[in-house]
């Protein structure tokens, strides 16, 4: 069998910083500093290896933190194939207060590509994606680069793909029947062009993805249950209540390796997506996003309520 194959072109060398008590406007001391690869394609990467899949990373990386991320990539035994960029690999930050639970992300946009380098991803992206089981393709695009650009990769994909991106570019491949798109509620909106402000306004949202060609809709609500819709059923998931919440960054992309790998292995859609789900809470209960236990991660999956509606 072939590799889960995870493509992005907004990779991220992430700074987690944890502080016992953070107040704004005051200088504060970090009770623990953490530097990870991370971003949406590197998440779903390291989540695929850790669910005991095999896993390609595919990305764009450049400047200095470019050797650190090779590093932790091969020390976490996760494949890639990465193109060098003449701008540097943007740098994010997360800070966790401990005394409120509260999170606060720092985020670099994506900075620009170059023509040749887009290129060379693309027909890095076409010759891996031919001996890929299934591909995840994840992540905004950088600064300068067109919505159109999905549209190319997803052509390219014959494998079963789960689409992890928002807006125009979700709106202008649903044509190409993917097998899963995954947005959050607030993604959604943006994709249809309108608020949803009711579950009815959501469900028909999710009809129309249907509709336009995409095979199953997953929406995320943070903590809230989870809607599934194809043509045929419309479902509600009940995630099981997780008792300790670390770090909520890269729950999405755990839950999008979840699903990919589930998928891989040959298990009903539903059934997919409640590993996806139970990737997804493993994630909170980790510091650095990604590094999942499969084992629990079923487990926690098992406990995902299914309401047909």
């Amino acid at each position: 069998m072939g590799v889960i194959l995870s493509a992005g072109l907004t990779p991220a060398w992430q700074q987690i910083m944890v502080f016992d008590r953070f107040r704004s406007g005051e200088v504060n001391r970090a009770a623990e500093v953490h530097w990870c690869a991370s971003g949406k394609v590197f998440n779903a990467a390291i989540a695929v290896r850790h669910l005991g899949a095999p896993s390609l990373a595919l990305a764009t990386v450049g400047g200095p933190p470019q050797e650190l991320i090779q590093q932790e990539l091969r020390r976490l035994s996760v494949s890639r194939r990465l193109i060098t960029t003449r701008a540097a690999t943007r740098v994010c930050t997360t800070i966790l207060d401990r005394a409120t639970g509260t999170i606060t992300e720092l985020v670099e946009n994506g900075r620009p590509l170059s023509d040749q380098e887009r290129e060379q991803f693309c027909q890095a992206y076409a010759e891996e994606v031919a001996r890929a089981d299934v591909s995840v393709i994840i992540g905004s695009l950088p600064v300068g680069t067109g919505s159109s650009f999905y549209r190319r990769l997803v052509q390219q994909t014959l494998c079963p793909t789960v689409l992890d991106f928002r807006g125009p570019g979700l709106a202008a491949v649903l044509d190409l029947e993917p097998l899963v798109v995954k947005p959050n509620r607030e993604e959604l909106a943006q994709t249809v062009g309108h608020e949803l402000k009711d579950d009815d306004q959501l469900i028909r949202a999710m009809g129309w993805l249907n509709a336009q060609g995409a095979q199953w809709a997953i929406v995320t609500q943070g903590a809230d249950p989870v809607w599934v819709r194809s043509e045929k059923q419309l479902l509600r998931l009940h995630p099981p209540p997780v008792e300790q919440t670390i770090n909520p960054i890269g729950c999405g992309d755990a839950m999008a390796a979840g699903i990919a790998v589930a998928v891989r292995d040959g298990r009903p859609p539903v059934d997919a997506i409640r590993l996806g789900i139970g990737a997804a809470l493993e994630n909170l209960r980790q510091l650095l996003p990604g590094r999942i236990d499969r084992a629990r991660a079923e487990a926690l999956a098992a406990a995902v309520g299914v309401e047909v509606l």
